[in-house]
């Protein structure tokens, strides 16, 4: 499957592959092994991709790139937006809230970052566990309710577009 990714895709696109998954700033050569390309190959790409702001740079010698999440956000959003309607939004918004609130009683606090750790090393090893995984869902939820407001408020301004659109012609 490597092999088959490396022939399927051009430089460009290997290097961009990788760099959706760079959250750290990663120096140009890990990036361009990682994409199975030359350093001047990945500088060139990420240079680009850069540019396109999607990804961000820091430092010079040596260069260090990753991923910009600001893009990938709006990224999301858009594609919300433009794949599902604000009544299809608003309930699974609504759903989200629902599962918030749910582990906000399981807890006992208003906030994933609230749990006290003291509080997850009264367990045994498999509670500790569920727990952990409890509050990574809490924090994913928490973190999508923000992007389906976003999404809502896009694809209402992208229905309010097509209407508008709609009566000048």
């Amino acid at each position: 499957a490597r092999g088959q990714w490396h022939e399927s895709r051009t430089t460009f696109q290997r290097v961009y592959d990788v760099l959706t998954g760079v959250t750290e700033y990663e120096r140009v050569d890990a990036i361009a092994e990682r994409a199975e390309c030359s350093v001047d190959g990945a500088r060139n790409a990420l240079t680009q991709l850069r540019e396109m702001g999607i990804a961000t740079k820091r430092g010079s010698r040596p260069a260090k790139f990753r991923r910009n999440d600001s893009y990938f956000r709006w990224k999301r959003i858009e594609t919300l937006a433009e794949e599902h309607t604000p009544p299809e939004l608003r309930e699974r918004l609504t759903e989200l809230i629902d599962e918030d609130t749910q582990f906000q009683e399981q807890f006992g606090v208003p906030d994933p970052n609230a749990v006290s750790s003291t509080r997850l090393a009264d367990s045994d090893h498999e509670m500790v566990h569920e727990r952990i995984e409890s509050l990574s869902r809490w924090r994913t939820i928490r973190y999508d309710v923000e992007l389906l407001q976003d999404a809502i408020t896009r694809a209402e301004r992208h229905q309010h577009g097509d209407d508008q659109a709609g009566v000048s012609a």
